[in-house]
């Protein structure tokens, strides 16, 4: 019964806060990919969206994850999402433009963004030009998405800052054994 109740204290916000040990803001225990626990983000408050593509083998089987924080970090929703066969950078923007189609969905105005792809960070953040022909168009559709925020800002984080959405990504990997099919708009390129 203590177990539940603290469980219930982390879930609704009112348990005491762990130091922070990074600069990232930590992500919440694991919930069912899906779940939304947390009410739709209040007009102007900046959402956490944390984003993961992997791929086994480069190219080979991919899956992106995406976890969306609301400022008060909690959990909005998640997702797994099988790719297909891809590389391991066209997954990761494949997860960021899940992402941000999910933070859009759940009415999100601004927007930090962690991911572990330094790569990708550094092209959207405009210190890298995209000269890979395969991640050009995806470039162009997240800039397109971060367009329609009313602010936004992304931020390199290392794999361990990341692991909820890397867990993600390789469950949409896994889920393919299961049957899971390739959802539309998300098939990879390359």
């Amino acid at each position: 019964m203590a177990i539940r109740d603290a469980l219930l204290r982390i879930a609704d916000g009112s348990a005491p806060a762990a130091p922070k040990k990074s600069s990232a803001p930590s992500l919440p225990f694991s919930r069912p990919e899906g779940t939304s626990v947390a009410p739709a983000p209040r007009p102007g408050e900046e959402c956490l969206l944390y984003t993961d593509g992997a791929s086994r083998g480069n190219p080979g089987e991919a899956g992106a994850g995406v976890v969306l924080l609301d400022g008060d970090r909690r959990q909005v929703a998640s997702r797994a999402i099988y790719l297909g066969q891809c590389t391991n950078n066209v997954a990761e923007y494949r997860a960021l433009l899940a992402g941000l189609e999910l933070a859009l969905q759940n009415g999100c105005e601004r927007l930090a963004i962690f991911l572990d792809s330094e790569l990708i960070v550094r092209q959207i953040s405009g210190q890298y030009k995209v000269k890979n022909a395969h991640l050009q168009p995806l470039y162009i559709q997240a800039k397109g998405l971060l367009q329609r925020l009313r602010g936004w800002r992304i931020k390199h984080v290392p794999r361990a800052e990341n692991s909820e959405a890397d867990q993600l990504a390789n469950r949409g990997i896994d889920e393919k054994k299961m049957g899971a099919t390739n959802p539309a708009g998300q098939a990879c390129t390359s």
